[in-house]
């Protein structure tokens, strides 16, 4: 007697029979079983819902499997936002990459191996920095910029008053304002002066002895414009008062696309006892908080109880030391590119995809470095254009949820998506040209 299965839903294969295909076995091994049986389960429920046939359903579990056991999906910044916070900012260069791979084992982090004793943690990386920066006395590296702030207002001004201009009490991201950021550590914010302008009489009239430091700020992620005044840290340094220097972007000394955004070495020659700044910005390596300065200062904050909190992990060290000590990082080179060669890599790309098939055009572009730096700064570069309805599929498309190609953001403008290369790197390109052209097929 011959039995007829009305509901196709009993053919759905058990879990535990799809599992022991040797496809998804291996993949255990690389995944772990949970991500794995969620793929399974997702391929069965599909079987149930008529999409696809039971026989189908380990197939369509491996298809669907990540790339990798972490959910973060490789993207390529085609923004024009050189520093773009949602997506990571700085990219590290192959060096750092090299060293973080690396690192991912034992390490010698704390460990003197011709001694066999305890050493100094970070010891390479905190030389290299030094010596990127000679005019700071002594260096400590924490695990973001915000850190530091904490770090010096806790050692240095807790229960005493932290002076800082009211044009200069700014907001950072996701919402982080910096007078509660410094209050959270016991310190009292003295503002003196106005939003737009601010003299060196002001910050004179209320120096005294409760004052913990003169803190300095670079607005960074936004412009005062027209009827203005600041004080200058030379200006500042004369008032007794120590003077902390916040750069922000975490140059490290002038550049020369960049003439008026701050650097630590002008800031400490003029006479800053301590400069912050960011590791993942225009230093172009990972987040880290960089405390540069006078050597009995340093020493302090970095023998202080909260140091130990704030201090970086074995991956940071390997990636900061690398950037300082290897070549150029991609953020570097990028200010540094040549806009006409952005215009030939732009204008091939197009040619490329137009002989696809595909409506893309090489258009003139303006690029920003983002992330908290050089506001209002335009620099000069190029894009491709292409039709809007490719955006998404770039960003999630079913490619890249497979990891065939990693995800690319560009920004839409009059009706058009712009993939602007400014932060794209050379040796990139070709990988840009394969994940639109996947995404087109796509699209349809």
């Amino acid at each position: 007697m011959v039995t007829v299965v009305d509901d196709v839903r009993r053919l759905v294969p058990r879990t535990d029979a799809v599992l022991a295909d040797p496809r998804l076995a291996r993949a255990q091994a690389r995944l772990g079983r949970p991500l794995v049986r969620e793929a399974v389960h997702r391929a069965q429920q599909r079987a149930r819902n008529g999409e696809i046939g039971p026989d189908e359903v380990a197939a369509a579990a491996v298809t669907a499997l990540p790339a990798l056991a972490a959910s973060l999906t490789p993207v390529l910044n085609a923004t024009g936002v050189l520093l773009h916070t949602n997506l990571g900012r700085a990219p590290l260069s192959a060096a750092a990459r090299d060293a973080v791979a690396a690192a991912t084992g034992c390490t010698d982090l704390e460990f003197d191996l011709a001694k066999g004793t305890r050493g100094r943690r970070g010891a390479a990386m905190l030389a290299a920095l030094a010596t990127a920066v000679p005019d700071a006395e002594a260096v400590h590296v924490v695990n973001n910029n915000a850190a530091a702030l904490v770090l010096a207002a806790t050692a240095l001004a807790a229960g005493r008053e932290i002076v800082v201009s009211r044009g200069e009490l700014i907001e950072i991201g996701d919402g982080f304002r910096l007078p509660e950021l410094l209050a959270s550590t016991g310190a009292t914010i003295r503002e003196v002066g106005s939003t737009n302008r601010t003299s060196v009489a002001d910050y004179a009239a209320v120096i005294g002895p409760g004052t913990g430091f003169v803190l300095k700020v670079h607005p960074s992620n936004y412009r005062i414009d027209g009827f203005t005044a600041t004080a200058g840290i030379g200006e500042l340094a004369g008032l007794g008062a120590p003077v902390v220097g916040d750069i922000g972007s975490g140059l490290l000394a002038p550049h020369p696309a960049l003439p008026d955004e701050p650097d630590a070495a002008t800031w400490l020659r003029a006479g800053a006892a301590l400069v912050t700044a960011s590791g993942d910005k225009l230093l172009g390596g990972p987040q880290a908080g960089l405390l540069l300065g006078r050597a009995g200062l340093v020493a302090m904050l970095a023998r202080h109880p909260l140091a130990r909190a704030l201090r970086v992990d074995k991956l940071t060290v390997a990636a900061l030391e690398a950037t300082l000590a290897g070549p150029p990082p991609p953020v570097l080179q990028a200010l540094s590119a040549d806009p006409g060669a952005l215009t030939h890599r732009a204008q091939r790309l197009a040619g490329v995809l137009a002989a696809a098939g595909l409506d893309a055009r090489s258009v003139v572009s303006r690029a920003a470095v983002g992330g908290g730096g050089a506001p209002g700064v335009a620099l000069a570069s190029a894009a491709v254009s292409l039709p809007e309805a490719l955006a998404g599929p770039l960003r999630r498309g079913e490619q890249v949820r497979a990891g065939q190609h990693p995800a690319v953001c560009g920004r839409v403008s009059d009706g058009r998506l712009l993939l602007d290369l400014y932060a794209v790197e050379p040796h990139d390109d070709d990988t840009l040209a394969a994940a639109v052209l996947a995404a087109a097929d796509l699209a349809g």
